[in-house]
C-alpha cells in the first residue's frame, strides 16, 4: 500500500457531495486517505424548497443545511469547509477563485472530485466545476501568489449529475462502492431537507453496481448486491501499462 492520499471534493451545494460522491469519499477514508469537502454554498436558495415552504428564514435555512452537511461529512469520515458563496446563482469571483487556490495549496490533493462542466438545469454545478479546474491550474503555477507548495497534477473526476443524459455525462470510470455504501446511506439520511433524493440515489447505486459487475467480468466474483458510482475523467491517465 502506498502513502495515504487526499481527496478534495468541490461541491456547489451542501448536499451534492453526498448524493454524487459519498461512496468514493467513504471508501477513501476507510482505507486511510484524507477527504476534504469544500461546499461553495449551502444550497439555501435553490436546494432547500421544503424549508422555504415551512416558513424558515434564509439564515435559519443556512444553519440547517450547514448542520446537515456536517453530519453527513462525519458519517463519511470527511472534513468539511463552507465558503458561503451563495447559490442560485453561484457567482464566480476573483476572491472565490483565490480562496480555492489557497485551499489546493494547503490541502495538496491527490484526487479532485467535482461536477461536470455541463448542466442545463442548474448553472451552479458547472460554475463550481469551472472554479475547481481553474483553481487547480493556478495552484500549479509557481508564480501565483499564494502560500504553500506548488500543486502537482491531481486527476480530476466529474461525478454523476442528477440528469446524466442531458448533461452529456458518459462515464468512463465505474467505482465499486459496495463496502462503502452503508456509510453513504447514513450520510444521505443526514439530509432530510432533500429526503426526496434518498430513494433516487439508492436505486442509482444499484444500477451502477450492475454495470460494475458487467464491466469487471465474472472472474472477480463480485457480490449480487454490488453498488457503484460513475465518474468521468477530465485529464488523460498517465501509465506505463494498459490495464
Amino acid at each position: 500500500m502506498g502513502m495515504p492520499g487526499t481527496v478534495l471534493v468541490v461541491s456547489a451545494h451542501a448536499g451534492d457531495f453526498v448524493w454524487r460522491a459519498g461512496g468514493a469519499i467513504a471508501a477513501a477514508t476507510a482505507r486511510g486517505d484524507r477527504a476534504v469537502v469544500i461546499c461553495l454554498s449551502y444550497g439555501e436558495r435553490g436546494e432547500s424548497a421544503s424549508q422555504w415552504l415551512a416558513g424558515k428564514s434564509l439564515e435559519e435555512i443556512k444553519e440547517l443545511r450547514r448542520s446537515e452537511a456536517e453530519a453527513a461529512a462525519a458519517a463519511l469520515g470527511a472534513e468539511i469547509e463552507f465558503l458561503d458563496a451563495g447559490d442560485y446563482p453561484l457567482q464566480p469571483s476573483r476572491e472565490l477563485l483565490d480562496t480555492l487556490v489557497r485551499i489546493y495549496r494547503r490541502i495538496q490533493p491527490t484526487v479532485v472530485l467535482t461536477h461536470p462542466l455541463l448542466d442545463p438545469y442548474n448553472g451552479d454545478h458547472p460554475a463550481a466545476a469551472r472554479l475547481a479546474i481553474e483553481a487547480r491550474i493556478l495552484a500549479q503555477a509557481i508564480g501565483y501568489d499564494a502560500p504553500g507548495e506548488v500543486l502537482g497534477a491531481p486527476p480530476v473526476f466529474f461525478f454523476e449529475p442528477h440528469q446524466p443524459e442531458q448533461c452529456d455525462f458518459k462515464p468512463d470510470v465505474l467505482l465499486d462502492i459496495t463496502a462503502a455504501f452503508p456509510a453513504k446511506e447514513r450520510a444521505m439520511k443526514c439530509l432530510p431537507a432533500q429526503q426526496h433524493m434518498w430513494e433516487y440515489y439508492s436505486s442509482l447505486a444499484v444500477r451502477r453496481g450492475v454495470q460494475v459487475k458487467r464491466n469487471a467480468g465474472p472472474n472477480l466474483g463480485l457480490p449480487v448486491d454490488t453498488r457503484g458510482e460513475a465518474y468521468m475523467r477530465y485529464y488523460p491517465q498517465v501509465t506505463d501499462v494498459l490495464a
